[in-house]
Order: structure tokens, then sequence, then C-alpha cells
């Protein structure tokens, strides 16, 4: 699970957002991990991705037909087909850095920003080994799910570190 989220005052209204071709699913999961608001072509109904990228969404595409016919849009092509080079692609087109990156602050299946869970209601809905030892919950006020720090909390923020020094 994820660690406790950002509340949602916190999200910076400016924070760019994406809609993200089917291509390129597991980019839009790290987007989301890194507090990004990520459509992913595969979660809208037919039909309805081409709308939801009209709301100032920046297009990420691996199709080049998509990326031709969709140039109004100034999509971003994404060339490699590793999901970490394709996150240093877009952190390098887009110029975002550190201060951009809210990581654990978004559901990773709903990509709603998630808000903090008092302690004690999450008794119950966590195993008890972890309500034991973890300190802070979040919860996804859509699905409600609940996210806390686990250990791959570590692996993932350097993977992000990785990626931002990749790009300076």
């Amino acid at each position: 699970m994820q660690p406790p989220a950002t509340p949602k005052a916190d999200l910076p209204e400016s924070a760019p957002a994406f809609a993200v071709e089917r291509t390129l699913g597991r980019l839009g999961k790290w987007l989301r991990l890194l507090g990004f608001d990520a459509l992913l072509e595969t979660e809208c109904p037919p039909g309805g991705f081409w709308v939801c990228c009209d709301r100032g969404r920046t297009l990420l595409t691996r199709t080049r037909r998509t990326a031709e016919t969709q140039a109004a849009r100034a999509p971003v092509f994404i060339r490699s087909n590793d999901p970490f080079e394709q996150l240093e692609e877009v952190v390098q087109a887009l110029g975002l850095t550190a201060v951009d990156i809210k990581p654990f602050s978004r559901c990773l299946r709903c990509n709603e920003p998630t808000e903090p869970l008092p302690r004690e209601e999450a008794r119950g809905a966590v195993p008890d080994y972890v309500w034991e030892t973890q300190p802070a919950f979040s919860r996804c006020p859509c699905c409600r799910r609940v996210y806390w720090r686990g250990t791959h909390t570590a692996r993932s923020i350097e993977r992000i570190e990785a990626v931002l020094s990749a790009v300076r």
C-alpha cells in the first residue's frame, strides 16, 4: 500500500494533469504515484478519452498517428519502451521539478486525491500488524482504499530521485 497522502488543500491548483494513452499504462500509474492527475484511456468509456483531453490535460502518446492527428493538443510523444525512461521524458518535456511532485497523494486506482484517515478509523480496514506498526494512514474518498507507508516506499522514493537527477 501507499503512504499517507497530502491533503487536497496542499495540492497545487496549477499542477499538470495528463491524459495517458492506453499504450502508456505503467507511466500513468507512476504519474499518479508522483501526485499528478493522470487519466488513463483504459478507464474511459468508449469515445470519452478525447473529451477529457480537452480539459487542460497534456496528452501523452506513443503512437505517431495520434501525435500527428492530435497536434493541436500539443501532445508529448513518448519514445521509450521503459516506463522510467518515459517518466524522464515527461519530466524533461514539461520542465517538472521536485516542487511539482507530491508523492503518494493520489489513489492509484481512482486517481482521486487521498485524504488523511484518523488512525483509529484504520483499525479493521488494514491488517492488524500494519495497524500496530504504522503511525499514519490515508484513504481514497472514492473507492475507500486505505494507504500507508509500506516497505516499497523507500524504493519508490529512490526511483523518483533517480528520475529527477537524470533530467537535471
